[in-house]
């Protein structure tokens, strides 16, 4: 979500009417297409966690212990249907006000509806589901300001402001779904690629060391290289980002999402968290990643980089399924940073006050996303 991964020569869209930049996990269906733009949901509530114990014998969780059961349960899930069927909600908090003594935070989301069918061909829709203040306290300034339906707010894709709406686009019921060619939709990876992934983890880690792409948290280097070039966190946070693609949205079989958790389980640096609650209200185990930061992958968004954030998986064991992924602030953005010419070819400089999360605090919710509908079905695209 806070990543704006794209695969190569995928569209890029303005974020003028802000819509989400995906996560990785969250970059997934058809990451190209239905990429980027700017949303979010209703918070997600807990905290780092509540401290179930998962087996650390002194009261700590064991993130592996967490996986492998979750991997187990995976392994059991039933891969009937001829279609593969997602529907996700995408969500980004931003700050709206011109101070941190008087700004309120806005929740905006979209929905995300995709269809995979057989000879992997998709059909995807985009829906705006429309902002609301993201707490109570919001909601109190929200209204002092005159419950204003639209609103300006910073915009890091360029100088002038974007714009958030507080309606839904009126077409989340029925949503209009387009077609997407069959292609190269996941990391570089089809849908018959995902199919044929190992089952072993091991096996199932070396497979995923050899995609290439724009890895690094911090780069000027426009060229893509292997996983494996990687190492230690860095490894670890490319991949987590394609596992979590793997568990969440793309058409991955049982046994290969199990080997995506068991893999996880043995990455250096991972670990559990107690509990928490995504913003559908579904409780699951929360998994931390070891990331410096979660924006950007790849030279495109590596320069808009001004603060740190923490990425946190919630995992549901039991069902064997990725129920969210959460990105919380650490260092709030601050200073500025020099951006490549635009178009006209004018020299550009990236400040704090161009970051829809400007005035969060360390731990608050910056941006994420919720897997709804994750099911191999029998039913067509409708």
């Amino acid at each position: 979500m806070r990543t704006g991964w794209r695969p190569e020569g995928a569209p890029r869209r303005r974020r003028r009417g802000l819509r989400i930049p995906m996560m990785g996990a969250v970059a997934a269906a058809t990451a190209g297409v239905i990429a980027a733009t700017t949303v979010a949901v209703s918070p997600v509530s807990g905290g780092s966690g509540g401290g179930a114990d998962s087996g650390g014998g002194d009261g700590r969780t064991v993130p592996g212990n967490v996986l492998l059961v979750a991997a187990s349960n995976a392994e059991k899930a039933a891969a009937n249907g001829r279609y593969w069927h997602t529907e996700s909600v995408l969500g980004q908090v931003y700050a709206v006000g011109k101070s941190a003594a008087d700004h309120y935070k806005v929740d905006v989301r979209q929905r995300r509806v995709v269809w995979v069918a057989p000879d992997g061909s998709t059909k995807f829709a985009l829906v705006d589901l429309g902002g609301r203040p993201l707490t109570a306290e919001d909601e109190r300034k929200w209204r002092q300001a005159g419950s204003p339906s639209q609103m300006e707010v910073p915009n890091p894709e360029g100088r002038e402001p974007g714009v958030v709406f507080m309606k839904s686009s009126g077409a989340a019921d029925r949503p209009s779904l387009r077609t997407l060619e069959p292609g190269a939709e996941y990391f570089g990876m089809s849908a018959k690629q995902v199919a044929a992934l190992p089952t072993d983890p091991r096996a199932l880690e070396k497979a995923l060391l050899k995609l290439k792409g724009h890895w690094r948290a911090y780069s000027s280097d426009t060229r893509q290289e292997p996983i494996g070039a990687l190492r230690g966190e860095e490894r670890t946070r490319a991949l987590s980002e394609v596992a979590a693609t793997l568990l969440s949205t793309a058409p991955t079989p049982p046994r290969v999402r199990a080997a995506a958790f068991r893999m996880l389980a043995a990455l250096p640096g991972v670990k559990a968290e107690g509990t928490a609650a995504d913003p559908l209200g579904r409780t699951g185990a929360v998994i931390s990643l070891p990331l410096e930061t979660t924006v950007p992958l790849g030279i495109y968004t590596a320069p808009k980089q001004l603060g740190t954030y923490r990425r946190q998986w919630i995992v549901d064991a039991v069902r064997g399924r990725l129920l969210a992924v959460r990105d919380l602030v650490v260092t709030p953005p601050s200073g500025s940073r020099r951006l490549p010419a635009g178009d006209d070819g004018k020299s550009r400089v990236l400040t704090a006050e161009d970051m829809p999360d400007r005035f969060h605090r360390p731990g608050e919710l910056a941006a994420y996303e919720v897997f709804e509908v994750a099911e191999w079905t029998g039913t067509p695209p409708r």
